[in-house]
């Protein structure tokens, strides 16, 4: 069985905000493979269903961001789960917006969410970083991931929310090299060069019209 869960805030007010990356890309996710409907458990929402055959419950902290791993924390506790059937979705501002990286272990990097996760139930979870961009000053994050997505990022980023939701088996499946190739090729599909004119072609048609 795998946890799945996706990082926000909750409330109408975080829905579109940079921060809420994780908790769109799990609601895309359970639309695209028909979980069933979230419903509330361990201060969260949760979601059942399957990707490839593998049990996967979908899972959304309600206890804002900062304290996501006391949710996270009653989940794995009550499922007996090891850290390592955990993977967490997360918004990262030191990736280029709309790029991703999947992490097996290691640091928080300072992100709060996985801060209050390592504490509960330490390093061992992989995470998959969501790329949302740095404002370029440090000082600056903060109100840039609680800022909505701006129209010029729409594109981006319901591109991206596809690409996680239609390759996210290869995820459940450990695959994580080729899911991440995937998702960059949708994301930046190769550009077809217009088919080079049959010269030979050509000089025949020219000869034809002069009647020859």
């Amino acid at each position: 069985m795998l946890l799945l869960v996706g990082l926000g805030n909750p409330g109408r007010e975080y829905e579109r905000n940079r921060h809420n990356i994780g908790f769109m890309a799990v609601d895309a996710i359970v639309r695209r493979h028909g979980f069933g409907a979230f419903r509330p458990r361990f201060d969260g929402h949760l979601a059942d269903g399957n990707l490839d055959g593998r049990r996967v419950l979908a899972f959304k902290p309600m206890t804002y961001m900062n304290d996501s791993g006391r949710a996270v924390g009653a989940a794995v506790n009550f499922y007996k789960m090891p850290a390592k059937d955990v993977l967490v979705l997360h918004d990262e501002i030191d990736l280029a917006a709309g790029k991703i990286r999947v992490k097996r272990g290691g640091g928080h990097a300072g992100h709060n969410g996985l801060r209050s996760i390592h504490a509960h139930i330490g390093d061992g979870y992989g995470r998959l970083r969501l790329g949302v961009g740095h404002p370029g000053d440090k000082g600056r994050v903060a109100s840039h991931v609680l800022k909505d997505f701006a129209k010029a990022d729409n594109e981006w980023v319901e591109k991206l929310l596809d690409a996680v939701a239609d390759h996210v088996g290869l995820l459940a499946a450990g695959d994580d090299a080729n899911f991440a190739s995937r998702v960059a090729l949708d994301m930046n599909p190769p550009k077809h060069k217009p088919k080079p004119e049959n010269l030979n072609d050509k000089d025949s048609e020219e000869k034809n019209d002069d009647g020859l």
